[in-house]
């Protein structure tokens, strides 16, 4: 039974990730919200939201209002909460993922966004982002930073995590490189790569890699 069950959470990994566009990807995880928390620490002992949180932690003061971008169901939010931030706006493109993130009382604002898109935000209206296994194949492009750049004040910081394969092969390392050279942001440090899904991939690495603007 535990194989089958491990079998499954696998599959709805991949069928995630098969999405042919951005509505099939919203309405599959619409689908997945509900399980999602479960068969991430259950199935895959995901540690992306904790790894990417302690590193934001050391950088960002508590009083900062922060974009979780591709917040999903807040699995961020609890932990950026417990570490005692309180001016948490959620993000995400399925809306049945947010229903699961209101549960988390973590958040003030909830939006139905989706990255690599104009974001509806003010320029310079955030403090910090931080987006933990959004920027990947299928999900959110490269280009997504121009928006969060944009929507991050000056002296603020953008952090997420990556894989380093998906960094390496799909247009991030060229992407990120170029906005530093123009000035429009700085990276301050990078973490080690780590096992983010021990569980259930353990041959899946990611790295977090902390920005912090310059000009938006």
């Amino acid at each position: 039974m535990g194989m089958d069950i491990e079998k499954d959470r696998e599959e709805r990994v991949q069928w995630i990730y098969s999405s042919s566009d951005n509505k099939e990807l919203e309405e599959r995880y619409d689908q997945w919200a509900k399980d999602y928390d479960t068969d991430l620490d259950e199935g895959f002992g995901y540690l992306g939201p904790q790894r990417t949180v302690e590193f934001f932690a050391r950088l960002v003061p508590k009083a900062a209002r922060i974009l979780d971008a591709g917040a999903g169901t807040g699995l961020v939010g609890e932990l950026l909460t417990r570490q005692g931030y309180n001016n948490l706006v959620a993000m995400d493109l399925s809306a049945g993922m947010l229903e699961e993130a209101r549960k988390k009382n973590a958040y003030r604002e909830f939006h139905q966004m989706m990255m690599g898109k104009p974001l509806n935000y003010a320029t310079d209206s955030f403090d910090a982002v931080i987006s933990v296994g959004v920027l990947t194949v299928g999900h959110a492009p490269a280009s997504s930073f121009d928006e969060l750049i944009r929507i991050t004040r000056p002296g603020g910081y953008i952090v997420f995590s990556l894989r380093p394969d998906v960094y390496r092969d799909s247009g991030f390392k060229e992407k990120q490189d170029a906005l530093e050279s123009e000035g429009k942001w700085k990276l301050v440090k990078t973490s080690e790569e780590f096992q983010t899904m021990p569980k259930g991939e353990p041959d899946v690495y990611h790295q977090i890699w902390a920005y912090q603007v310059v000009s938006s």
